[in-house]
This record gives C-alpha cells, sequence and structure tokens, in this order.
C-alpha cells in the first residue's frame, strides 16, 4: 500500500500540470499490459491480479488530463486500458505494434496526453522511439513500470515510475 501511495504522490509530481503545459506539448503514459491468465491460448485475458493493476492505472490517471488511449489488439492491453477509459469516458482506440516509428510520430503530433498499452517489447521500444529513455529491457514477470514521456519545448524528458505490486527481481 505504501509503494502505491508513494507512486500517487510522485506522479502528481511527475506529470506536468495541464497549465504548465503549451497547448502543443505531449505526455505519453505508457504501460506493459497488466498480469495475465495463462489460458493456453496466444490471446490470453489478464489474470485477477491484473484487474486490479488496471483499476490502478485509471486511478492514478483519473486527474493527469488523458487525452487519448490507445491499445494493441490483444485482450491483455485492451483491458488494462479499458478501466481508464471507463472512468474517463473515452474509447481505446488500437496502433499497431509493428509500425511504432509511425505510432511515435503521430504521437509526436497530436499534442495532448495519451496513455498507450503495449507489451514487453514494445512499450520500451516507444519510449525510444519517442526520442526518451526506456532504461533496462521489461522482464517477462515485470509488470510495474508507468513511463511518462514529455515531449515540449525543450526536447523530450523521461521518467519511470513504479506502481501496485512490485516486480520480485
Amino acid at each position: 500500500m505504501r509503494r502505491v501511495l508513494v507512486a500517487l504522490l510522485f506522479l502528481s509530481l511527475a506529470a506536468p500540470a495541464t497549465s504548465v503545459l503549451a497547448q502543443d506539448d505531449v505526455v505519453v503514459y505508457l504501460v506493459r499490459h497488466a498480469e495475465r491468465a495463462e489460458d493456453g491460448t496466444e490471446d490470453p485475458p489478464i489474470s485477477e491480479a491484473g484487474e486490479t493493476r488496471a483499476r490502478l492505472i485509471g486511478r492514478m490517471l483519473q486527474n493527469a488530463g488523458v487525452t487519448d488511449i490507445y491499445s494493441t489488439n490483444y485482450q491483455r492491453t485492451r483491458a488494462t486500458a479499458e478501466p481508464t477509459a471507463a472512468r474517463l469516458g473515452l474509447e481505446v482506440q488500437p496502433y499497431a505494434p509493428r509500425d511504432l516509428a509511425a505510432f511515435a510520430r503521430q504521437l509526436l503530433e497530436t499534442p495532448g496526453r495519451h496513455l498507450v498499452g503495449g507489451h514487453s517489447n514494445t512499450t520500451p521500444a516507444l519510449v525510444r522511439e519517442l526520442g526518451g529513455d526506456p532504461g533496462e529491457p521489461i522482464d517477462e514477470s515485470e509488470y510495474d513500470r508507468l513511463y511518462i514521456v514529455v515531449a515540449d519545448g525543450d526536447g523530450v524528458s523521461t521518467v519511470l515510475l513504479r506502481f501496485g505490486v512490485p516486480f520480485p527481481g
């Protein structure tokens, strides 16, 4: 619980206030899909722990001014983004993870605050395409990263937060 409260506090400090952002600035919140329920298929849903994490993302970003929500077209990424979309009255828009360079350009050309749900390989790659620093690769059992990439008149900056149940590694 303490870790969640610290993450929420830090998120409120790290996320630029709406009045501070210029009209053409871009903030992108990036998360890997929440914990998946192994069901033997190539497109598994999220687990109960994943549902808890997905709801936490929605609570964390409820006052962040999110304007757009994107997800790959997999059950686990959509289910991770849906609680935030429902809370904010937004629709989850699909994006093609096979062309991250084009998607990054689209995000950088669309002022606002965007939540993007991805995967252990696509999330760091998209951070890099946005001009940010993804840090170390995401482990297969790691679900607690929240990247905040800010592109403004001064360039691009990256903040990496941890939230929810911590990664055991």
